[in-house]
């Protein structure tokens, strides 16, 4: 690790949220599932809270804050939330305070097949009236402009052979899904809403579907098969981009206390791999 990112490495950031029922509302309302009215916030709904609130002048020309205060300044164009392993404590009930306190673990530079690459790691330590509720290891990835992603992205053709899984739900993530979580998340990252950035600046074929979204769309595929107070933890690795537009199957299947789950393209590409827990 390049001691150069030395001083933005240990040093925890506070912010500050609360569990609304409006915003839980509408968490809800874009997994199509009833609003739960006084009862706790659904899993996934920890990435609506404690968001970023950059000034306008402080966004860069990809729509993400500028880099340098919180997360180091690293050159490399190109930004992806790649990944996540979660531990859930206590549910999140609507009306809590909450704080979260997020710091920068490590930075590591890498040289791979698509150039050079920089992976971030930041723990997320969500508290619920002073109780740690949740908590998160972040993965990060920069990466330089790379202008093939359209061409790895259609490179698939075989359908996804499902057989091997147990459970099964088929959508069509669209681009109103898509706005309404990047609105959900204050997420500005112009290749989830800016169709003429994401393919002509960033190289994509179209708009670019949330990690973090594709991911609460299998957390949610959990809670309907078992319930919504059994899992323990959760981890996604995004594999490959999906976008608005083609169809998505969000699949899972369960061996004792461990859960599979994937994120699978129409074309059979493995958009999101996955595993979770579930209390004994």
């Amino acid at each position: 690790m390049s001691q150069r990112w030395n001083d933005w490495l240990g040093k925890p950031l506070r912010t500050h949220d609360m569990v609304s029922q409006p915003a839980v509302n509408r968490f809800a309302a874009l997994l199509d599932v009833p609003q739960p009215i006084g009862a706790d916030a659904p899993h996934g709904f920890h990435w609506c809270l404690c968001l970023p609130d950059a000034n306008m002048a402080d966004i860069d020309s990809d729509g993400h804050p500028v880099r340098g205060a919180f997360l180091p300044p690293i050159a490399l164009p190109r930004r992806m939330w790649v990944a996540s392993d979660v531990s859930f404590h206590t549910p999140l009930q609507i009306g809590a305070q909450i704080e979260r306190v997020s710091t920068v673990m490590s930075v590591a530079e890498k040289d791979g097949s698509a150039g050079s690459l920089a992976f971030v790691e930041v723990d997320h330590v969500t508290s619920a009236g002073g109780t740690v509720a949740i908590r998160e290891r972040q993965t990060i990835v920069y990466r330089e402009a790379v202008g093939s992603v359209q061409a790895t992205a259609n490179t698939g053709g075989a359908r996804p052979d499902l057989s091997n899984w147990t459970w099964h739900r088929h959508m069509v993530p669209n681009e109103v899904l898509l706005f309404r979580y990047s609105a959900l998340t204050f997420n500005s990252h112009r290749i989830h809403y800016d169709l003429p950035y994401a393919t002509a600046v960033e190289g994509y074929p179209g708009l670019v579907v949330q990690g973090p979204l594709t991911a609460s769309l299998l957390l949610d595929l959990c809670v309907r098969e078992l319930g919504s107070d059994v899992l323990t933890s959760f981890a996604f690795r995004a594999r490959t981009p999906a976008f608005a537009g083609p169809e998505m199957h969000l699949v899972g299947r369960r061996d004792g206390g461990e859960i599979s789950l994937a994120a699978i393209g129409h074309d059979g590409r493995t958009i999101i791999s996955a595993s979770a827990t579930i209390r004994s």
